[in-house]
């Protein structure tokens, strides 16, 4: 265990962040652990990844949630009173045991982190899961049979692959109660790769990606690979995603427009190649076209400049089409850039898992309306 909150520490905590109570409330304390445990590679090797676990203090028979985070590229774990930690405390502090797996290749794990792979990033919760069943009856903590998954930007990705993975290879030992993915680029292959062609605030996610996509399934020769950017980039490039540099200090040093780190031929081969080797393994990591089971809610904000939110509206689509029931779409926030769009798509999030705890609903409801409503009204007052 690395630290423990109170009801009034944690209060504290909520007052500097002006967080209000009545639309967070918090019931009960927090411990919260760092945890190795084991997963897999892609080749199906065993090998050493970690995460947080947040557990809910004196509360028996907890529903699990794993909170799927936001893009990282620097190694390491972030502060705890920092960033989308204090989400996951948010949960935890009203009865959740909330899972938040640092993913393969990141925090103290092995391996090289894959960007937004379906596989990779399923398989750290699954694993994770599996972990923490172990590890609660070390601590004698007592968790319930419901099993919710959220995340946000890239989380929302991985907690879409997470839902996907688990009712196609783990229905007989996992069971989904809801999931509720935010602001995630579902359909990386489509609707977000338009946004390598024009001016982005996160150019950073391309060679991340690139990287990725390479590492997996092998396009191009390890050594071999970085002779796809232009110079100078095919030179900083490799330097930059060593585990060691902030996503911001990455952004710095790439153009504004992502493609112009790539060659010329490369990108007019991806243009006129609906077939391209890169066009198809995009596809693969899709998660914008499949037939879900559990209910899922997806949040979004209409301005969200890095994670377009047509991700959210084709996924519902296609997800409707294809027969599946219970699917659901929120706004946040009309008004809200991606950094602004996290909490309130949190608390939305949070209000729709509640309506499951206890049994209350099976299909999922948007939430207390008294809480929905003072949510709204804190952010009238805030936009003006």
């Amino acid at each position: 265990m690395i630290g423990e909150f109170s009801k009034d520490s944690l209060n504290k905590i909520w007052k500097n962040r002006n967080i209000p109570k009545l639309m967070a409330p918090i019931k009960n304390g927090i411990a919260i652990y760092h945890v190795n445990y084991y997963s897999h590679w892609i080749d199906g090797s065993k090998i050493k990844a970690s995460g947080r676990y947040l557990v809910p203090l004196k509360v028996k028979d907890f529903p699990k949630l794993v909170y799927n985070h936001g893009t990282r590229i620097k190694k390491g774990r972030p502060k705890i009173l920092k960033g989308e930690n204090i989400l996951c405390m948010i949960f935890a502090s009203d009865g959740y045991g909330v899972l938040s797996p640092d993913y393969i290749g990141l925090g103290e794990g092995e391996k090289t982190h894959l960007y937004c792979n379906v596989e990779s990033e399923a398989i750290a919760g699954i694993d994770f899961l599996i972990a923490i069943d172990e590890l609660n009856k070390e601590l004698e903590l007592k968790s319930n049979d419901q099993l919710f998954i959220s995340g946000y930007s890239q989380g929302g990705h991985a907690a879409m692959s997470l839902h996907k993975v688990i009712e196609r290879d783990y229905k007989n030992i996992l069971k989904v109660t809801a999931s509720g993915p935010m602001s995630g680029p579902y359909n990386i292959s489509g609707i977000q790769g338009q946004v390598i062609f024009n001016e982005y605030t996160q150019p950073h996610y391309l060679p991340y990606l690139l990287y990725g996509l390479n590492v997996a399934y092998k396009i191009w020769p390890e050594n071999e690979f970085n002779n796809i950017y232009r110079p100078p980039y095919d030179s900083i490039i490799p330097t930059l995603f060593d585990g060691k540099h902030k996503v911001k200090a990455i952004n710095k040093a790439l153009p504004k427009i992502p493609v112009q780190i790539i060659k010329p031929e490369i990108v007019d081969t991806y243009k006129s190649d609906t077939n391209f080797i890169l066009h198809q393994l995009l596809r693969k990591n899709d998660v914008s076209n499949w037939k879900p089971t559990a209910p899922i809610q997806m949040c979004y904000c209409e301005a969200d400049e890095e994670v377009l939110f047509e991700n959210a509206i084709l996924t519902k689509k296609n997800m409707v089409s294809l027969g599946a029931e219970n699917i659901t779409s929120v706004s946040a926030g009309k008004k809200y850039g991606h950094g602004k769009c996290a909490g309130f798509s949190a608390l939305y999030t949070k209000y729709y898992f509640d309506t499951f705890k206890k049994g209350k609903s099976t299909t999922g409801r948007k939430g207390a309306f008294v809480k929905r409503a003072l949510l709204s009204i804190y952010k009238i007052f805030e936009n003006n």
